[in-house]
């Protein structure tokens, strides 16, 4: 304990040396050459000059990742776990925050799913949709309301194009297969017409079976604590997937912007490992299905100083189905829309800003022996700006976001919510090659339907989960300080640091009560107060460079630690050191990684512990051609336990063993 204080204080004064400020969504910036991220205000400001930490993943990040969910897809980024329920849910954890207190959004506009209801319920947008996926950690994000209070990932496709196709016809498809579980995926997308009209079309099939693992799905916490014999199985059971997945847009592409219609439908079976509710029902499986379409636009104009206004629009209509065995159980039905129109002052000299609304209209409605929440109705309205002063050497940037929240269920229930978010942040650029930041945030939090009003047996979770109706907002002081660094162009050498700290009033958790429902243990939503604190730290350089070929190291470590009035917050990510080598040369990628996850021992009062882990991955790509490149990867090389902490499901479902995977990527 000692070394690891002495550890985090050392790192804490590293990053105290750099700073930050606050984040980005804008316009749709295709192939720039500086990397600008667009998640977060509506103006569009580069990586490297962010007041908080953002990952970018692009198009051949995610062609290159496993099949697998959005939580275990972005589970390795700094402050970044997963879900990890079963491989066909899993939702992002991002600085120990996680369920409505992440906002996935998909181009900037709510998922619209039941994916934060309950860890069960997989997120309808699959990663493999998306041209670029961006992570923003902690609450900068302001423009998208309170339920961006932990942070915000941003699945972006290409589905309404924003740009010709510049041959004429574009596009890319992807294959591979993995052993460990039989998996398969093909993926396509193409863009055709070089304008006005331009046409996309994209399909994603993917199948997998379960999983072999490498020690017994039970924990041995989990078997000691019941006095049962170690688990010694080799497979996880009830882990298949089955998805299915075409979408298709137009849009009408001129020199005074663009304006697109799209329409996606998704079709995801699953199994729900550990979750059978007797022999004669058999195993549980969950039927997802999703109806979207969404119309986005952007008009260059001239009016009081603004020179862009967007104006986005979705529907969605959602479908959940868990299957005992062949019979059908509980449903949960979503349907809504959402509007967001934005006036953007974007690359106008030092002066960059937004202002802007969004509504939107959420009916929600569980049927079933298990539905633990009754049907309601959400109804949001919200009004934000938010500007940025770039000075060069130095800046700020700030913005206010006035939300009303109005929730009503069938019960008789109906209650408004009035928040108020604010942040203002200053960073300074001593040179080039320097930038340190310090962003102070405010944010309210209207609680969910499900904290408000539980009152039932929630499989998910395992237990029996009741509400409070008279919750009040959860409101969050927030001080992040980043530091972005390139040390030297010439050996490419990059640090940055991110160091922040949350405290929560209202905070709202949830507790075991010590009482037993229709079998099942009470846990009660409650408020108190909490805070958060971590930091987040990557590193890299290379080593030789050459001929056209690069060596380089890469390295991260991330920590953050929660803990409320009540006592340590339950499913706390331990922290996690990782390295990549990694070679670059004219037909070949490689590189090799290890990835240390530490013992999980600062512990809620219900939880067991989680065993730490190292594990090995082993990766190679070479081009065919230009356009075509095939690659393999061993992973989990060490056939080593893999059990996430973050996960409710981590004494009863174990990591995949040592796999192959190998695949085919082909642009064109």
């Amino acid at each position: 304990m000692f070394r690891r204080t002495r550890l985090v204080t050392s790192l804490s004064v590293l990053a105290l040396s750099s700073a930050l400020v606050t984040a980005v969504h804008a316009q749709d910036v295709e192939d720039a050459p500086v990397e600008v991220v667009i998640t977060g205000t509506a103006y569009g400001v580069s990586k490297d000059a962010l007041m908080s930490n953002v990952d970018i993943l692009t198009r051949d990040d995610i062609s290159r990742k496993p099949s697998q969910g959005l939580g275990a897809m972005l589970a390795t980024l700094p402050g970044v776990r997963s879900s990890a329920f079963a491989p066909g849910a899993s939702r992002p954890s991002i600085r120990g925050l996680d369920g409505f207190r992440v906002l996935v959004l998909n181009n900037g506009m709510g998922a619209v799913d039941a994916s934060a209801v309950s860890p069960d319920h997989a997120v309808s947008t699959d990663p493999m949709e998306a041209r670029r996926i961006e992570v923003l950690r902690g609450p900068s994000a302001l423009i998208y309301g309170g339920n961006a209070i932990g942070g915000i990932v941003n699945i972006i496709d290409d589905r309404i194009a924003t740009t010709v196709a510049r041959p004429g016809v574009e596009g890319r498809v992807t294959a591979q297969a993995s052993s460990v579980d039989k998996g398969t995926q093909l993926g396509f997308n193409a863009k055709t017409g070089t304008g006005p009209l331009v046409f996309t079309f994209d399909a994603l099939r993917r199948t997998s079976e379960d999983y072999d693992t490498p020690v017994g799905p039970e924990s041995r916490y989990m078997t000691d604590s019941e006095g049962e014999p170690r688990d010694i199985g080799d497979h996880q059971d009830n882990t298949a997937v089955d998805l299915e997945n075409y979408g298709a847009g137009v849009s009408y592409i001129g020199d005074f912007g663009f304006i697109g219609l799209s329409a996606k439908t998704t079709d995801l079976h699953y199994g729900v490992p550990g979750h059978a509710h007797g022999e004669e029902e058999g195993p549980v499986t969950i039927g997802l299905k999703q109806t979207r379409y969404d119309v986005r636009s952007q008009f260059n104009l001239a009016f009081a100083g603004f020179n862009k206004l967007q104006a986005d629009g979705g529907y969605s209509d959602y479908e959940h189905t868990e299957f005992e065995g062949d019979e059908t159980g509980t449903q949960f039905f979503s349907t809504g829309h959402e509007l967001r129109v934005s006036l953007l002052r974007s690359q106008m000299g030092a002066l960059s800003g937004t202002v802007g609304f969004n509504l939107s209209k959420r009916d929600f409605e569980a049927i079933g022996d298990e539905a633990f929440v009754p049907s309601t109705t959400t109804d949001e309205v919200g009004v934000f700006t938010q500007y940025r002063l770039d000075n060069g050497t130095w800046g700020v940037e700030g913005g206010a976001r006035l939300d009303r929240k109005a929730i009503k269920a069938v019960t008789g229930f109906s209650r408004d919510f009035d928040n108020l978010s604010a942040s203002l942040g200053g960073f300074w650029r001593p040179s080039d090659h320097a930038f340190f930041g310090l962003s102070l945030t405010r944010s309210e939090r209207a609680p969910s339907d499900v904290e408000l009003l539980a009152d039932g047996p929630h499989a998910g979770t395992g237990a029996y989960e009741l509400g409070n109706a008279a919750f009040d907002s959860e409101v969050g002081n927030s001080l992040e300080l980043t530091g972005h660094w390139l040390m030297d162009e010439h050996s490419a050498f990059t640090l940055d640091a991110h160091l922040y700290t949350s405290n929560f009033d209202g905070f709202i958790d949830l507790r075991p009560t010590g009482e037993a429902q229709d079998g099942l243990p009470v846990f009660a939503y409650v408020q108190t107060g909490a805070n958060f604190h971590g930091f987040e730290l990557e590193g890299g350089g290379n080593l030789w460079s050459g001929h056209g070929q690069v060596l380089r190291l890469d390295l991260t470590y991330d920590y953050v630690h929660g803990k409320s009035d009540l006592g340590p917050i339950a499913r706390i990510a331990p922290s996690a050191l990782a390295a990549r080598l990694s070679y670059e040369a004219p037909k070949w990628d490689a590189h090799a990684e290890v990835r240390h996850v530490a013992d999980a021992n600062d512990l809620a009062a219900f939880e067991l512990p989680t065993d730490g882990y190292t594990a090995v991955n082993l990766f190679a790509s070479y081009h065919l051609t230009g356009a075509t490149s095939v690659f393999a990867e061993v992973r989990n090389l060490t056939d080593t336990e893999i059990r996430e902490h973050t996960s409710v499901q981590k004494d009863i479902v174990v990591g995949a063993g040592r796999s192959l995977r190998v695949g085919m990527i082909w642009n064109f």
